[in-house]
């Protein structure tokens, strides 16, 4: 009867064993690690003394700020349909108040009558899952000055194309950014804007890395991922089709100085960073 007892006990402990293991939660990154899981492009760091190159990081994106420049380097997310919902525009753009102390905050009304957009890099629509999610898009340290067809034609273009990606099973790890002194918009060539705050780029750039639906997202990415590059001139006669501005990342990173793909294998680098997406785009 002891025995039988012995093994009765040993069964059930074994079953409870299987079930947890069966039920363990899968470590996953945090959000703020998912936005930057293709690597930190300029090395930025969260260190006020860093004014240039100044890390922020938050669930919904992760950038690097100027603070000479009174926009964002670059801003890198991911687009998955974890992130798609219906929470609608929220339209309260604003100052960030994770700037360090003392630093000159780009306000709302900034670019008033300047003739450029307050373009978005992580768009409003990347982020409808929450009321919260979309409202963090609405933060001026997520905006550069834009011409407006730019903004409302070819990069709105390029951010359905993103979306539709999604919706059709993909996911899409995006960064974005900009360079350079002195746009176009509706008011003519700008250099600066807000008594000097604000620098108006003259390009802006996105990589988009595309990969079907799944996990462990790095270890999935090969010398046959879809890869997207574009570089636009900042200019109001800009054509809507984006298409036409499609490049490669090596040159991206040459206008730049950023490693995009930095924690992409070398090897795997050296052959996406050279391709230039030739997919047709319906």
């Amino acid at each position: 009867m002891m025995r039988f007892r012995h093994l009765a006990y040993f069964l059930f402990i074994s079953i409870i064993s299987f079930g947890c293991q069966q039920n363990a939660v899968i470590p996953r990154v945090s959000l703020e690690e998912e936005q930057l899981l293709l690597g930190n492009p300029s090395g930025a760091t969260a260190d006020a003394g860093n004014e240039n190159n100044y890390l922020l990081t938050k669930p919904q994106y992760a950038l690097s700020y100027s603070r000479d420049r009174g926009t964002p380097n670059w801003v890198s997310w991911h687009v998955s349909k974890d992130w798609l919902g219906n929470a609608p525009r929220q339209d309260n753009f604003r100052s960030d108040a994770m700037l360090p102390q003392g630093w000159y905050r780009v306000t709302a009304s900034s670019y008033t009558g300047s003739g450029f957009d307050r373009g978005h890099n992580a768009p409003s629509a990347d982020r409808t899952k929450s009321v919260e999610d979309n409202t963090a898009t609405f933060l001026m340290t997520n905006m550069i000055p834009q011409a407006p067809k730019n903004n409302q034609e070819t990069w709105a273009n390029l951010e359905d194309y993103t979306r539709s990606l999604v919706q059709q099973g993909q996911e899409v790890y995006v960064i974005m950014g900009s360079y350079g002194v002195g746009g176009t918009g509706s008011e003519g060539t700008t250099k600066k804007l807000d008594n000097g705050h604000v620098t108006v780029p003259s390009r802006i750039w996105k990589v988009l890395v595309v990969l079907p639906e799944g996990e462990n997202d790095i270890s999935r990415i090969t010398t046959h991922t879809r890869i997207i590059a574009v570089n636009t001139p900042n200019t109001n006669s800009i054509r809507p089709d984006w298409t036409s501005y499609r490049t490669t990342v090596d040159a991206i990173e040459q206008a730049t100085g950023y490693d995009l793909l930095s924690a992409v294998p070398q090897q795997i680098q050296e052959v996406l960073e050279s391709t230039v997406d030739t997919v047709p785009v319906k």
